[in-house]
């Protein structure tokens, strides 16, 4: 719970104080606040290379007059500064700052972490948004954490977030599903194959991509069966509506294996023909052009990109088409601060486009438009291929990461002292799937292996809910033996150990660090954080002994540091969606 910010901003306001006293002018640059590389260097360090012109002296000299200054202030935060070459560094009061977090954390419990940094905002944030041709696969998984967590990281930093889900459920991707069933399904269901509805819809997608490969019509006949869609005939929208359903069904069922769920659902249906009314709007006021074979474009020039067709020359919809009426028509729903598409970065144009798009149809809140953009899923064998069949489909992955659990369980014995052994296999399961995907930076492209992310040592979900489980397991100890330690008080100045140091401060950092992530939208970094306090935790608990009645203070005082480190623990693992275990 080191105010950096604090620290921060009276570093800036002494130096400009100095400055005016020493007679000379010039600006000022923005103080930069580093940790220092050895914790006998203190916890804070200010680089003063940057303000030795403007001085008129070395850093060295200014290190040492600002430490003077500052030591001299008798409302400065608590804490003693001192100088280390050309830093001004600090050294925090330990004491102060544990006693303070332990009583912060005892009274805010599972809302530790949480700020107002955000408060008022209203954030809607779009994410999935599957096709109706095809089950959920690797990709959507990325996106589907990557969603679910930023939402749950805004909402921490104090945001009003709607999480919202557009189901790309027309266009003629849909068409060649529903065309390579009527040709070829014989009447078969879901129900009829025993086959999951999403599942079985995705193999017509395939079965016409093989098809379109010896029938050079088939493209023709999918454009033909949009353009009736979009009239509204009787025949094929029965059939679009049937398969719709199969697909939603089965993606339903695989969002509540995985935890993911949606404050409200917009429909491409639904909002395709605004799309189109505004771009027909656009043309009249001149902001949109037309080709000499009628389709419609957006020229693009002006923000260096290339023109954008926006309806087709046969007056059908394109993407974009229905991304514009959805826009506006979510705007209209929910007057929204911000909104945010967490869609792959194949799309950064397009994204660059409607935002441009939306602007010059004079939508004010068009700037407020975020794309969060994020790399790609591969396979250790390369690219999954949708059209082709090859991709991995999140149930399946799902129950193939849950399987190996089960057995790493089954084989370790832990099954045995495990209420539920097959909902374990389940929760680590989860918790190894959102926490690879979400340890990296987002635009990084990320290669998911199962096996290493089903690993109980490093970097990975399952080692961050075994260490949980180890804690939880030293409390329960604790409770089941209090009487030994009974009217034994905590005493912070006994904990002096560097590790004990070290995840105090971790722990303290938790809400910086939450409006950190809700700012960028990028939870690696609460992922950062859950690795290095359990890595500290661990180097600590294999050298040193928590419980032992021989040394009563200082085992209540340690219990005191598991209690602030479980917390912390189990509210950051919420925030990426790693199901908290007890045991494991």
């Amino acid at each position: 719970m080191i105010d950096r910010q604090q620290w921060k901003d009276l570093v800036q306001a002494r130096l400009s104080v100095l400055l005016e006293k020493s007679g000379r002018e010039g600006v000022l640059n923005p103080v930069v606040v580093q940790v220092p590389p050895k914790p006998e260097m203190g916890d804070l360090a200010f680089p003063l290379f940057a303000y030795a012109k403007v001085f008129g002296k070395s850093p060295v000299a200014l290190a040492e007059e600002l430490t003077a200054d500052i030591n001299s202030l008798t409302d400065r935060p608590e804490g003693q500064a001192f100088a280390a070459g050309p830093y001004m560094n600090v050294r925090v009061d330990m004491e102060s700052l544990i006693e303070k977090l332990c009583e912060k954390v005892e009274k805010e419990k599972d809302s530790y972490g949480c700020t107002d940094a955000l408060d008022g905002r209203k954030v809607m944030i779009e994410f999935s948004c599957p096709n109706t041709n095809k089950p959920l696969h690797l990709g959507h998984v990325r996106n589907d954490c990557l969603g679910n967590s930023v939402s749950t990281i805004l909402k921490a930093s104090g945001a009003n977030v709607m999480k919202v889900n557009l189901i790309n459920n027309r266009g003629v991707h849909i068409c060649k599903s529903m065309l390579a069933y009527k040709k070829f399904g014989n009447g078969e269901t879901p129900e009829s194959t025993g086959i999951k509805g999403d599942h079985f819809v995705g193999s017509w997608y395939v079965r016409f991509n093989a098809w379109a490969k010896e029938d050079p019509t088939a493209e023709d006949q999918a454009q033909e069966m949009l353009v009736k869609w979009e009239q509204g005939d009787p025949e094929t929208i029965e059939l679009w509506k049937l398969m719709n359903k199969w697909t939603i069904d089965g993606i339903t069922e695989t969002y509540r294996n995985t935890g993911i769920s949606f404050d409200r659902y917009y429909y491409e249906s639904d909002t395709y023909k605004l799309g189109k009314d505004k771009v027909l709007e656009g043309l009249e006021r001149g902001i949109f052009q037309k080709q000499e074979d009628g389709a419609i474009y957006i020229d693009n020039s002006d923000i260096g990109l290339d023109k954008k067709i926006l309806l087709r020359k046969d007056g059908t919809s394109i993407y974009i088409t229905q991304d514009i009426g959805t826009a506006i028509n979510r705007h209209e729903d929910w007057p929204f601060d911000s909104l945010v598409y967490v869609v792959a970065s194949e799309q950064k144009y397009h994204f660059k486009v409607l935002f441009h798009v939306l602007d010059k149809l004079g939508m004010p809140w068009a700037k407020d438009l975020h794309h969060l953009s994020y790399g790609m899923v591969f396979l250790p064998e390369g690219k999954m291929k949708s059209r082709e069949g090859t991709v991995v489909d999140a149930d399946d992955l799902l129950l193939q990461l849950t399987t190996m659990a089960r057995e790493e369980i089954t084989e370790k014995g832990r099954d045995k002292d495990l209420e539920d052994p097959d909902r374990t296999a389940h929760d680590i399961a989860l918790g190894a799937l959102n926490y690879y995907m979400l340890q990296f930076d987002p635009v990084k492209d990320v290669t998911f292996n199962p096996k290493e992310s089903l690993s109980f040592n490093g970097n990975t979900g399952p080692y961050i809910q075994y260490m949980g489980a180890r804690i939880s397991s030293i409390l329960r100890n604790f409770s089941s033996d209090s009487s030994s330690y009974e009217g034994v008080k905590f005493n912070p100045a006994l904990l002096v150990n560097e590790d004990e140091r070290q995840m105090f401060k971790l722990c303290g950092s938790l809400p910086e660090l939450v409006n950190k992530a809700a700012s960028t939208y990028d939870p690696s970094v609460i992922c950062a954080f859950l690795y290095e306090l359990c890595k500290t935790f661990s180097h600590w608990y294999h050298d040193n002994q928590v419980l032992n009645p021989q040394q009563a203070e200082l085992s209540v005082s340690r219990i005191e540091l598991c209690k602030v480190v479980l917390t912390s623990l189990k509210n950051a693992m919420a925030l990426i969606g790693i199901p908290f275990l007890e045991k494991m």
